[in-house]
């Protein structure tokens, strides 16, 4: 699970928050209450998703329970690779 954080934190500071210093945040800290992600940063964010973790994102599954924090992409994205949702 490291490594898919790795690769979160490092898309969302070089792509979204444009910083080549690295995510400034803590891995539990909400997308939404510090302002990291906007609506168009989620939809480049679920296709960097589809596209790095080989998996299709229904709809319904883009909610603050798992798009809200590095953590919660990280479970979110190990329980869609191992068929759990």
């Amino acid at each position: 699970m490291d490594l898919i954080k790795e690769k979160l934190r490092d898309y969302i500071a070089c792509n979204i928050l444009y910083r080549s210093d690295g995510f400034p945040y803590s891995d539990d800290a909400s997308f939404l209450d510090e302002g990291i992600i906007d609506s168009t940063s989620v939809l480049e964010l679920v296709m960097f998703l589809e596209e790095t973790f080989s998996f299709s994102i229904k709809d319904q599954d883009i909610i603050p329970d798992n798009f809200d924090s590095i953590n919660k992409l990280a479970a979110y994205i190990n329980r869609s690779k191992s068929g759990g949702l």
